[in-house]
């Protein structure tokens, strides 16, 4: 047999016969953590007016006098900021989401239940019955604790539109720019653009003027 005729061997490969494969690797789902998937259940509790704090103080004291860190997992306190607007200066505050509401995650049993139920400024839980409290749903829980997805940063709590004092008809006096010292009534409040149409009289007619809610002073 001539050279022409030898058969190739399965390992011999011709360098043009070399295909190039391209390995497309599909893109992986993003992690997602919901604060659903931790241990234990959500539950709703509700304090007095105004004793959130203290109650989590009670709490958080004897989860570690009866060693109840096995049990009680976690207490949440719902806030998110709010613009605000307080004599003519724009600052942001954290509110609660939920006043006199706490979410509290611990194991679905009775004398837990017990225990949280009698801490002091706490009234009672949110549920259908007393002694079985009605956990969170899953949705529900993400609603309030959006849930932590991989390589993406942590949303901050929700903002909600700025408050502020100004009402239509308010009289309100211009504290800077070209009509310093004027004062007029409020025609219009535009909340997305945090502006008020002041209606001021300018020789003898009323003429709209927008001004930031910096710029004016309620009277």
């Amino acid at each position: 047999m001539s050279d022409l005729e030898t058969p190739l061997n399965s390992n011999d490969v011709l360098d043009d016969e070399i295909l190039d494969v391209t390995i497309i690797e599909e893109d992986e789902e993003p992690i997602v953590e919901s604060a659903f998937d931790r241990p234990g259940r959500w539950y709703i509790v509700h304090t007095f007016a105004g004793h959130e704090q203290k109650v989590i103080g009670a709490l958080n004291n004897i989860i570690k006098s009866r060693e109840l860190s096995e049990s009680i997992y976690e207490i949440y306190l719902p806030e998110e900021d709010v613009t605000e607007f307080k004599s003519g200066k724009k600052v942001t505050v954290s509110k609660r989401m939920f006043p006199s509401y706490l979410l509290i995650r611990c194991e679905p049993d009775p004398e837990i239940f017990y225990v949280i139920g009698s801490t002091p400024g706490v009234t009672g839980f949110v549920g259908a019955e007393k002694t079985k409290p009605t956990a969170l749903t899953r949705r529900e829980v993400d609603n309030i604790i959006h849930p932590h997805v991989e390589g993406v940063e942590q949303p901050t709590a929700k903002r909600r539109m700025p408050t502020h004092e100004f009402e239509v008809n308010d009289t309100v006096q211009i504290k800077t720019g070209p009509f310093a010292t004027f004062s007029g009534h409020v025609a219009e409040i535009n909340e997305d653009q945090l502006k008020v149409k002041v209606l001021v009289d300018i020789f003898g007619r009323e003429t709209p003027v927008e001004l930031d809610f910096t710029q004016v002073t309620k009277l």
